[in-house]
């Protein structure tokens, strides 16, 4: 077993391909898109590492890569929450726990060579990416963004010494469950007693929508576990991936008395269109992507991505105002069901309100930590 670093195009391409040979017998899993996965991994183009230091790894066992995984130092992190937490991630690996803790080590001894005193993850970089675990809900496809691995990550990471940090919530909710009707006029009646305007993103306007989220974002986030504020240049990086998807109808911004308040983001599931390609637009992918999203139109789920309020203007009910106008207009654009999520598992103020809504707690995702 030999573990080292990416140096080399050859190694880094090996790097980003390894989950096509981890899953390549697994039905559930959802293939990224080999050019956006390209870019991302690209110290060049992802403005995540101006702030960050990160060093991939991977394992080779008889001459065949077997395993991977990358350690971050995000600088931003540590400036924010005036810690020294070092983070693992984009960990993928054979069965096989001897490749699993020398890669898992790996990150550890180089993290303790920057002067971390604790090892976080999985983050794929960071808490604005997909984090954790899946540790309940496994044997279902993943939806849009969001983490997807075999039961025994979990148990290497066990066995490797880390311990439990914090739980990820994700809900589930059908069309079929409906919206409480009492939910529907509290809502209404909030939106008058609070004097809250709610309006959909205006797409001829990105470019100030995006300054008005970016405003919401790093307040209403500010306080929650693992937050790190985005760049501007990361937020854009971000909204250049996803404008090519989003759909206005299900995308709200509040304000109350002309001040931005709130920011809820929900996305079609367009991994329902990923899993019956190859990762590759050409020759063959972009026509099953076309296919799938202009004529049998199969995308009919969404998931809440981002939903916040400033915190001047927590408490007063627009996030079930968010909850309920996303549900109707999902709705009435032909969405079949969604997930919400991720949640942290003490962020009452959220789960509550999807409980009270019937939405099922159907996944959870867990951040691991030891110390170093």
């Amino acid at each position: 077993m030999e573990i080292y670093p990416v140096r080399s195009p050859q190694e880094l391409k090996e790097f980003i391909r390894l989950p096509w040979t981890i899953y390549q017998d697994d039905s559930d899993w959802v293939p990224p898109l080999l050019y956006e996965r390209k870019k991302f991994f690209d110290r060049s183009q992802n403005p995540f590492f101006k702030h960050a230091e990160v060093e991939y790894f991977l394992a080779e066992k008889n001459s065949e890569v077997v395993g991977r995984i990358a350690a971050i130092v995000n600088h931003r992190h540590n400036q924010f929450h005036l810690d020294k937490v070092g983070f693992f991630g984009h960990f993928e690996v054979i069965r096989d726990y001897e490749a699993a803790w020398g890669l898992l080590n790996a990150a550890r001894e180089w993290l303790k060579y920057k002067g971390m005193e604790i090892m976080r993850g999985p983050a794929n970089f960071s808490t604005n990416e997909d984090v954790g675990f899946l540790v309940e809900g496994l044997n279902q496809p993943p939806v849009i963004m969001m983490p997807y691995n075999p039961a025994y990550y979990v148990e290497f990471a066990q066995e490797f010494g880390l311990k439990k940090v914090k739980d990820l919530y994700s809900y589930y909710m059908d069309q079929k469950i409906g919206f409480p009707q009492n939910l529907i006029s509290i809502s209404e009646k909030i939106k008058r007693k609070e004097k809250v305007l709610v309006r959909k993103l205006e797409l001829k306007k990105l470019d100030k929508e995006i300054e008005i989220i970016k405003q919401i974002y790093n307040s209403a986030w500010g306080n929650n576990w693992g937050f790190v504020p985005m760049t501007d240049e990361e937020i854009n990086f971000l909204a250049d991936d996803l404008k090519a998807i989003v759909d206005p109808n299900i995308v709200f911004l509040a304000f109350v008395d002309g001040k931005p308040a709130g920011f809820s983001l929900a996305l079609p599931d367009i991994n329902q269109v990923l899993i019956k390609t190859s990762g590759r637009l050409f020759p063959l992918g972009f026509l099953k992507i076309i296919w799938n999203l202009k004529i049998r139109r199969a995308i009919d789920r969404i998931r809440v991505i981002i939903l916040g309020v400033v915190p001047e203007f927590q408490k007063k009910g627009i996030e079930l105002i968010f909850y309920a106008d996303t549900f109707s207009n999902a709705v009435e654009r032909g969405y079949k069901s969604g997930e919400f999520g991720w949640i942290l598992e003490d962020n009452f103020l959220m789960r509550k309100p999807l409980e009270k809504m019937g939405a099922k707690l159907y996944k959870i995702y867990r951040m691991y930590e030891m110390g170093i």
